[in-house]
């Protein structure tokens, strides 16, 4: 289930790149699909709406496979932490002991 949910989540993920690129750009000539020149099967402004409607169909698509992805992801069958206590290999030996009298001072 989660790998169709991940295959999914990026070919609608690079469908949306795809669109967004295709849009035409306000400010400059970063869009692919820009210019308007000519005679086509549909009008610049048809041609606008129509990516856009697709591109916001495909952002909420991309938005519930990441949902779908985090719940099933986030679904464990045993606990997190382990129940029994962790036993170290070796057993810890103390350091030598300080003299108890007082110290001089170094000089």
């Amino acid at each position: 289930m989660q790998a169709i949910l991940l295959v999914v989540h990026l070919l609608i993920a690079l469908i949306m790149i795809g669109l967004i690129l295709l849009q035409r750009s306000e400010g400059g000539a970063l869009g692919i699909g820009g210019g308007g020149g000519g005679g086509g099967f549909m009008t610049g402004r048809a041609t606008a709406n129509f990516l856009t409607r697709a591109t916001a169909v495909l952002a909420a698509a991309f938005f519930l496979t990441s949902m779908s992805l985090t719940l099933v992801s986030g679904k464990r069958t045993g606990p997190i932490v382990p129940q029994t206590p962790v036993k170290s290999e070796a057993p810890v030996k103390p350091g030598p002991a300080k003299p108890a009298g007082p110290s001089a001072p170094v000089k």
